[in-house]
């Protein structure tokens, strides 16, 4: 079984790729790092965005672990559009998965990404990895494991949220971290 610590990023300064983490952020990523010192991990996998990467680096510098970035790690795109009503058009996706705007994701896509990489960096481990990624995205794969978890829990997520995530071929479940 491979123990995936599934990380949403710290506070952070906007929605594009390259928005760094707050001041709050850069504390609450430290934090972090002492929150995850207990954990045996072995391997830290993180989208490429800016915010993400800063998140973990304070915890992978003073463990020396190499932070790789991984495209399919990326927040979704829920539409190429400014969406007024942004907001009900991603509540709408959680209940349609297949539902995708104008030059967006579906759900469905989104959370087949998100799933590919964890089933890739299952096959023959048994490590704890910890996962860097986005609010939408985490929670499209919470909801995979879970029809429990939707848009509602997505909106009580925190920056950062962590939550441990057990997965094999049969067997996927997990827990938010305390």
């Amino acid at each position: 079984m491979t123990t995936f610590l599934l990380i949403r990023h710290c506070a952070a300064t906007g929605q594009e790729p390259s928005a760094p983490l707050t001041p709050a952020g850069e504390s609450q990523a430290i934090k972090l790092a002492e929150t995850l010192k207990n954990f045996p991990i072995t391997r830290i996998v993180s989208s490429p965005y800016t915010r993400a990467i800063e998140t973990i680096t304070p915890f992978a510098q003073i463990h020396k672990i190499e932070v790789e970035q991984e495209n399919r790690l990326m927040e979704r795109v829920l539409s190429s559009e400014n969406l007024p009503d942004w907001m009900e058009k991603l509540e709408m996706s959680f209940t349609t998965p297949s539902l995708a705007f104008e030059g967006g994701e579906s759900g469905m896509e989104a959370t087949s990404r998100i799933v590919a990489v964890l089933d890739e960096l299952t096959v023959g481990s048994d490590d704890c990895i910890a996962i860097v990624s986005h609010g939408n995205l985490s929670a499209l794969l919470l909801r995979h494991i879970s029809s429990e978890f939707g848009f509602e829990e997505w909106k009580s997520m925190r920056n950062p949220e962590v939550f441990v995530v057990e997965w094999t071929v049969d067997t996927k479940r997990f827990h938010k971290l305390t």
